[in-house]
């Protein structure tokens, strides 16, 4: 429960950040809420743990517990036995980690009726060097929910874009999963292994994992938050605004040198999405890579069209950019008279396009308001900005996926409009058409064009071959 900033520790702030709400910081910053003496034995405890000595940790932490149980004090005693029990887990962590020698990715989860909170532990070399974190909270209900669908889904996605290991681990089977192996062998050059363990360290490992999942679910969904009331109050003074800001919509574009260009616009609701109300736009104005004049015809559009439905408008906007960008919206709300409407720019660092470094309100861009972590409203920002940003890639890919998928098909005869949509509503892509067989595919095309199918992806692995021993 060490702190992770760098702010300076005087006591004088008058309230703790959300790392302390969520038990992972004594809020040393706060007077109060830890003496000298509880936050020096903290680190001194780290101190023990990154030096290997689990074992001597555990027995310290046995004695403390048992000791405040003793004196009645029932709080600590407990928060003892949950630090000596963690303590014990992770030496069993490392003590099997160091088992295995090949690079292994180890996935698990835990789902409470729409929300799921899932785990990602990766090893190289036999140690757990990294884990990731992967939530949804509006997924199916119980009855609905394919558990075995939903990880084929997570997989696929997933390794598209990140390293492939030569071992998967997941906590059950899944349909697809011969198929995704032998996507993943070809892309990675040597055999990956996706198995669901029975027993050993193996399973052992994965229900670590998903242990890991229940916590970190625990932490994500219950966990005592801020209420959004306080939280639009602080934006509401950060923004210096005269109202209260219970409506907030957000712009981002996604494109790739102007090829399938799109908006995402999403709307947050008393300091909560609002999917329902998210929308997703092509842009048909632009050629080519022109984020300011796509930005510009965005917000046009929007607000056009609810002005015509006569639709609640916006008390702020968040346009993901800087000055151009934020420039670009200001002058198509000029266009629809809605220049009361405060526009907010928000700028990413160079090379880090996943953060902010500072905000641009429009009017007062000589006065750019910077990134505070500890702050609730930055916290908020944060969220709708990443919420924005993967709407608008979200339905960027997809567009993209379905132009790669209807141009790769094209070429194959046989296939018309109506077998391609048969086709991608079945099989969702061309990696895992080019990976079926002529059995599977004929339910919905015919043996004649599934057997076509099967050999102009043949060829195509063929000439692929080639061109590599070419450049070799």
């Amino acid at each position: 429960q060490l702190r992770t900033c760098d702010i300076e520790i005087t006591g004088k702030l008058p309230r703790p950040c959300l790392e302390y709400h969520l038990k992972r910081c004594l809020g040393p910053c706060v007077k109060g809420l830890c003496t000298q003496d509880e936050y020096l034995q903290a680190a001194r405890d780290v101190k023990i743990m990154l030096e290997g000595k689990n074992k001597e940790l555990a027995k310290d932490l046995e004695h403390r517990m048992w000791h405040f149980s003793e004196n009645h004090n029932y709080e600590l005693a407990a928060k003892y036995r949950d630090l000596h029990r963690s303590v014990i887990a992770l030496g069993e962590q490392q003590k099997m980690a160091t088992t295995a020698d090949r690079d292994v990715d180890i996935f698990g989860y835990y789902r409470e009726n729409q929300r799921l909170a899932l785990q990602l532990f990766t090893m190289r070399e036999g140690r757990i060097v990294g884990r990731r974190e992967f939530f949804w909270e509006d997924l199916q209900d119980d009855e609905t929910f394919d558990a075995s669908k939903f990880l084929g889904e997570v997989l696929t996605q997933y390794y598209s874009t990140d390293y492939v290991p030569l071992e998967i681990h997941v906590p059950q089977d899944f349909e697809d999963r011969p198929v995704l192996e032998k996507v993943l062998t070809e892309r990675r050059g040597r055999r990956v292994k996706i198995c669901d363990p029975k027993r050993g360290q193996k399973l052992d490992l994965v229900h670590l994992v998903e242990t890991n999942a229940k916590i970190a679910f625990e932490q994500r969904f219950r966990v005592l938050k801020p209420d959004s009331e306080r939280v639009l109050g602080e934006l509401q003074e950060l923004l210096e605004l005269s109202y209260f800001p219970g409506h907030i919509e957000s712009f981002d574009i996604s494109n790739i040198s102007g090829a399938e260009n799109v908006a995402g616009i999403v709307v947050f609701e008393n300091g909560k999405p609002s999917r329902a109300a998210y929308r997703r736009f092509i842009i048909k104005t632009v050629d080519g890579s022109n984020d300011f004049a796509s930005m510009h015809e965005a917000v046009f559009r929007r607000y056009k069209r609810l002005l015509a439905e006569e639709k609640p408008l916006p008390q702020v906007i968040f346009i993901d950019g800087g000055k151009g960008q934020l420039s670009a919206a200001a002058a198509a709300m000029q266009l629809l008279d809605l220049e009361q409407i405060m526009l907010v720019g928000l700028v990413k660092p160079p090379k880090r396009h996943n953060e902010i470094s500072h905000l641009l309100i429009h009017g007062r861009e000589d006065q750019p308001i910077p990134f505070d972590r500890n702050s609730l409203a930055f916290r908020l920002i944060l969220q709708i900005r990443e919420e924005t940003h993967k709407t608008a890639l979200q339905y960027h890919r997809k567009r993209r996926e379905m132009r790669d998928f209807t141009s790769e098909l094209s070429e194959i005869p046989g296939v018309g409009e109506k077998r391609k949509i048969k086709l991608l509503q079945n099989f969702g892509s061309i990696e895992r058409i080019a990976n079926v067989s002529v059995e599977q595919l004929s339910p919905y095309v015919g043996s004649k064009t599934a057997k076509e199918i099967v050999e102009h992806f043949e060829r195509q692995r063929c000439i692929s071959v080639r061109r590599s021993e070419a450049s070799a």
